[in-house]
């Protein structure tokens, strides 16, 4: 089983409206692409800043520029006019649980991504509102990040844990910590491991300044050691992105003796031997 859950119908950015990437026809792309490179569960997890109903949560200002569609007509659309599973990513925000968890229950998903792109205002992977711009120290930053990664794993509100070590993503572009990073991994571990959450090996990273895939080798052994479930994603937003490089995600997973990835249905988990279909 190869699975690709971590996928966006439609590219990030403007002018890309959910009338014309919600539809039968490029659904169909993406399971075309994805029978043939041997991925037998796809399911989408689209952005939950691009609906209305995120803004009763949080009103950052990406948010309020990207809020325009309604997040019922997507389930409806996936439910009932494609055979994907039904996913959303959804950000962890400090001070903001209640209202997410809310949000979140109230639909049918298979499963729910967390991620936190955002500490507070300042952004992890986007340039235009950088973190980097007003943080403190890199010390400060990477204690910040997986100090929350706990708490999203802790929430109970998430499936998968996306990207895990996405403070990472600009490489040495961005100021580097001194400490052997294990320390920052350390922080959020007794909550991932206590949590069960499904853990995702993302191979976004390679697409991305850094250059390698998310999380790296050290926290992946973590994990593997506290058992958590591991997903295998590829963060895609066009169909040609569905199951990047997961030559070298298998190659990996297989270094450090993980044979079987989450699936999932109705946000009950499974796991199954890896491997194409």
């Amino acid at each position: 089983m190869l699975t690709d859950y971590h996928v966006h119908l439609r590219p990030d950015g403007e002018n890309t409206p959910a009338a014309e990437y919600f539809t039968e026809a490029n659904a169909e792309r993406y399971r075309e692409t994805a029978a043939e490179r041997g991925i037998a569960e796809l399911g989408v997890a689209e952005h939950i800043y691009r609906f209305t109903a995120a803004l009763d949560v949080w009103q950052h200002p990406l948010w309020v520029e990207n809020a325009h569609d309604d997040i019922d007509r997507y389930c409806e659309f996936v439910r009932e006019r494609t055979d994907l599973k039904l996913g959303i990513e959804a950000d962890f925000i400090p001070g903001k649980d209640d209202k997410m968890r809310s949000l979140l229950e109230a639909r049918d998903w298979d499963y729910v991504v967390g991620s936190i792109h955002f500490l507070a205002e300042g952004a992890l992977d986007y340039d235009r509102f950088d973190v980097w711009n007003s943080a403190r120290s890199a010390d400060h930053v990477w204690k910040t990040y997986f100090t929350w990664l706990g708490e999203l794993a802790a929430s109970g509100m998430f499936d998968i844990m996306a990207h895990p070590d996405l403070v990472k993503h600009w490489g040495k572009e961005r100021p580097w910590p001194e400490k052997d990073l294990r320390f920052y991994y350390d922080i959020a571990m007794e909550r991932i491991a206590e949590s069960g959450i499904a853990v995702e090996l993302s191979t976004a990273g390679l697409r991305k300044p850094i250059g390698e895939i998310y999380p790296d080798r050290a926290f992946l052994e973590m994990v593997v050691d506290a058992g958590n479930p591991i997903a295998l994603s590829s963060d895609a937003h066009t169909p040609e992105q569905l199951g990047y490089e997961y030559e070298q995600a298998m190659e990996l997973l297989d270094s450090v003796g993980v044979k079987e990835i989450a699936v999932f249905e109705h946000r009950a988990v499974t796991l199954e031997p890896i491997g194409p279909s």
